[in-house]
């Protein structure tokens, strides 16, 4: 033990030392300073990167530094016998004796334990060997790259049983569907999207949220997963968690990109002299001069598509330091859409700083975020059709420069799309605020109390004007309408943590509180008409000279505000590293909903087995891991309703005007919305039967889940009723069942692995089966439910898609092609089985396929030489079926003097009256294989202290595609009531192209 001793007192003469003592130190100063030394070098990982923050202290602690942000260090050591020791989270420490080294540079390697994948589920965490239930993560270097404007492309092709549908339309956000349908609702949208939880904060925007700023998703899949967010988790939950620094870091990151994008297919329309030609071929009267044909061969699709240009910049700053968390950043994107005027700009501040107390047993946080988005775009519905159908034989402008346009054409496309881009403004403008502040206590060992509160607000300004030159608002002197509407969000969630463990056991238990409040269309909206001139646009609307009271109108949006209030509680145990066993409950009370069902309980149970730490596996050294899980719980289906959806309101009904009451001009108000006491939500019980194995050290790893989810209550929010029992005549009531049964496999393989080369493969597939149980109950009998009216010609009634039970949602009901007549005319089989060459009736119509695909499947690899990387995703989907009534209505010979034909038709005979009709001769397949994401970069590492890595990319999006359906693409919209459908209102999808930099400092 080594001697104190202590300095001499204030105004107390300090000892001498003796003369003996004085020449014992003079030998001996030599031999001290041989012995200390200053040893020093540089940390780094596994891949060569510096690690700022590293301690690096004497073994017998005496002496302790860190890192410096390039991972260099200088350490003052007692002598070559001394140890020193590197530590860092998530790594192994390491120990090297000093001996006579001055220079010594260390690489510190994951610590396979410490690093246990952690995995977010809700109200805590958990890690990847622990959980139970069926639940996919990506981490941020797995996510896509590309123009991505939401999350949820971050994950397309990654996650199976994830099916994610987008086209090119930069304002369009995808459609995310899990584990197939799960409602047969068509108000208020969205209710097919999973529930997006950011950053512990339920319900939060996604659209608050910046790619670049993103760590990592977790994907909830079965209800013992998803049933402690109760009513709002049927369709799965998405839980993602912002970026971080590390304990000890600080890390300053900038990344940009510039991406090029085209039309990646067009649809082959005649040019004016094919058309020309294919008239006299048929012997049919020209085209009428000037006002039909005027010489001009003009390619509509060219005109109104461009080559668009994306820029996107992300800035962001984190650090860690002692008891604070820190961060900042911001992210500006700007999205040209391919169809002229219509564009995405977005920027992103975000920050956030925690901050802990008392030997860390108190922490206190606050995150503010703020999205402003400004959204162009145009009449999509009337640009996508006529830029097809319209005759290409006559020029975009009369001779004076104005749009030229004939008025008294008829046809499916009779307004010129060059001056529908032009005359016609849409301009939405959107701001998203989120305040989120957090209390924590360590309250004893293992106890932990959170106190989370969130304001999210969001303010949206649509704007239009349809100037006085607009073919849609004809004589109308411009039409201006102007909406703006508040929605808040609130929320309050009290919840405690217990985690402890005794010997071979461990207890996690959780019970908590929240309370959420929802108020939404807090505002107005208002269309008027008759202006003096365009000059001032959607603005100034008291300049409007408006003929009529009628030519006024105010938006039918009532104000609405929802609560919920709910107690949850989870109980998780593990015994000896091997068993594992999980149940939790959750109780919701919510306003939406009748007063005899307020309440609802959600519970699960969920069983797993470690079986890989039996001891009888260590003879089978080839196995890595091995788990067996199995669950059950339920969930609901709340999203999408407001405070109104069960109660009796009087309101303007649809339709319906003014009238004139003693003198005085009144709204017509009447019944708009039936009471029902009784409505509940929609309840999802789900069945997850799963195994994870691994081999090899987990080189090679599989994961396996089937499952059955069984839907209950279903809501039919138009269900048609009688007006002598009901005051009005649609009814908000449940009627059925569906079930969704399917099969999950997720690989994931590294082939080779040397020190200078890697190459990792994840394959990812999936099968899901969809059917409708029942549609009646005992007050109502619904046989079935018909949907997608598509239009054209003559079958404006017709329906083209049906829901009834022992079929799926999305399930085609068609007239059956037969073939052409000898007139060339197309035939059709009648229910009684014979043959009509005239339009058959709707009752001909049979049940010809699915909309629904058989299979969903994702391949992606990821290669690394030295400072080169190379990613590719292969993806698609098998066995579904699309209805191409685009192809359809573009297939009329006998109106080819009134609407451009495409090519395809050149095969038809001229005398087919009825090639136009929608039949199961236009039911496609929708399997496709696409390349769609492929990037190939190089990072760069100077050797200096201020820049840690550059990485240098290109990535391409949308390379190649193999399909056999004829129309512009096969991935259509899946989500919603009429899967499947492509009818004129598809935005071209692209080839985007994009060359990006990320700089870490």
């Amino acid at each position: 033990m080594k001697k104190k001793y202590s300095a001499p007192h204030a105004g107390q003469p300090a000892k001498r030392l003796s003369a003996g003592s004085a020449w014992l130190l003079l030998l001996l100063a030599p031999g001290v300073a041989a012995a200390q030394q200053t040893i020093k070098g540089t940390v780094t990982d596994e891949k060569n990167a510096a690690l700022p923050g590293v301690t690096v202290r004497l073994k017998d602690g005496s002496t302790a530094v860190g890192t410096a942000p390039d991972g260099s260090y200088s350490i003052k050591t007692n002598g070559p016998a001394d140890i020193l020791v590197f530590s860092f989270l998530g790594t192994e420490p390491k120990e090297v004796i000093a001996g006579t080294q001055t220079n010594l540079n260390v690489t510190l390697l994951p610590d396979a334990q410490k690093l246990k994948d952690v995995v977010v589920i809700g109200y805590g965490t958990s890690t990847r060997e622990d959980i139970i239930g069926s639940v996919s993560s990506l981490k941020a270097g797995e996510f896509n790259q590309g123009v991505l404007t939401t999350p949820a492309e971050l994950l397309q092709g990654k996650v199976a049983g994830l099916n994610i549908t987008k086209s090119g339309d930069p304002n369009q956000r995808p459609s995310v569907v899990l584990r197939g349908p799960s409602t047969i609702r068509t108000l208020n949208g969205g209710v097919t999207e999973p529930f997006y939880v950011i950053d512990g904060v339920p319900g939060a925007s996604v659209d608050l949220l910046a790619p670049d700023d993103i760590a990592t998703i977790d994907v909830l899949k079965d209800a013992s997963s998803t049933a402690i967010y109760g009513t709002r988790a049927s369709n799965g939950v998405i839980i993602i968690t912002t970026k971080r620094a590390k304990p000890g870091q600080t890390r300053l990151t900038y990344s940009a990109y510039g991406a090029v994008a085209n039309v990646s297919k067009k649809v082959d329309m005649l040019s004016g002299d094919e058309l020309r030609k294919y008239l006299v071929d048929n012997k049919t009267r020209p085209l009428a001069q000037p006002t039909d044909d005027d010489g001009s061969n003009t390619d509509w699709q060219k005109l109104v598509e461009r080559t668009s240009y994306s820029t996107n910049h992300n800035l962001s700053f984190n650090g860690s330091a002692n008891a604070t968390d820190y961060g900042a950043s911001v992210n500006y994107l700007k999205n040209n859409g391919i169809l002229n005027r219509t564009s995405l700009e977005r920027i992103i501040y975000r920050g956030f700083v925690n901050q802990r107390f008392f030997n860390n047993r108190l922490k206190l946080g606050v995150n503010i975020i703020n999205s402003s988005t400004t959204q162009n775009d145009l009449p999509q519905t009337s640009v996508l059709q006529n830029m097809l159908f319209y005759l290409p034989t006559v020029s975009p402008y009369n001779a004076d420069g104005s749009y030229k346009e004939n008025y008294t054409r008829t046809g499916s496309g009779p307004l010129n799309p060059l001056s529908l881009v032009n005359n016609n403004t849409y301009v939405t403008k959107d701001s998203k605020t989120l305040v989120n502040g957090l209390v924590q206590v360590d309250i004893i060992t293992g106890l932990k109390l959170t106190l989370s509160g969130s304001n999210q607000r969001t303010q949206t300004n649509f704007n239009s004007y349809l100037n006085s030159q607009s073919g849609l608002a004809v004589n109308l002197g411009g039409v201006a309408r102007r909406n703006e509407y508040e929605t808040t969000n609130d929320v309050l969630e009290l919840y405690a943590n217990y985690d402890r463990s005794f010997g071979q056991h461990n207890l996690q238990l959780l019970g908590g509180y929240s309370y959420q409040q929802d108020r939404t269309n807090d505002g107005f909206g208002i269309t008027t008409q008759g202006f003096a001139n365009d000059a001032l646009g959607y603005n100034n609307l008291y300049l409007s000279n408006p003929s009529s009271l009628a030519q006024i109108a105010f938006d039918n949006n009532p104000i609405s505000t929802l609560r919920l209030i709910s107690q949850y509680g989870r109980a998780q145990y593990q015994y000896g590293d091997r068993y594992l066993a999980q149940v939790s409950v959750r109780r919701d009370g919510s306003s939406a909903f009748g007063v005899n069902n307020r309440y609802g309980y959600f519970p699960t149970a969920a069983l797993g087995w470690r079986i890989i730490n039996e001891e009888f596996m260590r003879g089978l050294p080839a196995f890595s891991d091995l788990k067996v899980r199995a669950g059950y719980g339920v969930s609901g289906n709340s999203q999408g309703f407001d405070a109104f959806s069960s109660i009796l309101i009087y309101g303007t009904p649809p339709g319906s005007s003014k009238y004139l009451n003693n003198g005085t001009i009144s709204n017509v108000v009447n019944a708009v919305r039936n009471e029902n006491p009784d409505l509940k939500w929609e309840s999802t019980a789900t069945t997850n039967l799963g195994v994870d194995v691994g081999f090899f050290k987990n080189r090679l790893t599989a994961s396996v889940d089937f499952y059955v989810k069984k839907t209950s209550d279903l809501i039919d929010d138009v269900l048609p009723v009688s007006s002598t029992e009901f005051q009005y005549t649609t009814y908000t009531a449940n009627v059925g069942s569906m079930t969704n049964r399917g099969i999950e496999v997720a690989l994931s393989a590294v082939p080779v692995q040397t020190p200078s080369f890697t190459w990792r493969s994840s394959l990812n597939f999936s099968h899901n089966t969809n059917r409708i149980d029942n549609l009646s109950t005992d007050r109502f009998t619904i046989p079935y439910i018909q949907t997608a009216q598509l239009g054209g010609k003559g079958q404006s009634g017709n329906y083209s898609q049906i829901i009834q039970p022992g079929s799926a949602v999305g399930t085609f009901t068609l007239w059956h092609y037969l073939g052409k007549n000898e007139q060339g005319v197309s035939t059709f089989q009648k229910a009684d089985g014979s043959t009509t060459a005239t339009q058959p009736l709707t009752t001909d119509q049979q049940v010809v396929g699915s909309a629904q695909p058989k299979l969903i499947y994702g391949w992606s690899n990821n290669f690394n030489y030295k400072a080169f990387d190379l990613n590719f995703l292969v993806r698609g989907v098998y066995g579904n079926k699309i209805l191409n009534a685009t192809l359809a209505g573009l297939n009329n010979p006998a109106d080819a003097r009134l609407q451009n034909i495409p090519r395809f038709t050149l095969g038809e005979s001229f005398n087919d009256i009825n090639a136009y009709l929608i039949s199961d001769r236009f039911l496609e397949s929708g399997s496709y294989l696409r390349l769609d994401n492929a990037s190939l970069g190089y990072t760069l590492r100077p050797n200096t202290q201020y820049v840690k890595a550059l990485r240098f990319y290109v990535n391409t999006n949308n390379l190649f595609i193999i399909t056999k359906y004829r129309g512009i693409d096969p991935e259509i919209n899946i989500g919603g009531l009429t899967p499947g459908i492509d009818n004129n209102n598809y935005y071209p999808k692209t080839r985007t192209f994009t060359l990006g930099l990320t700089a870490s400092f």
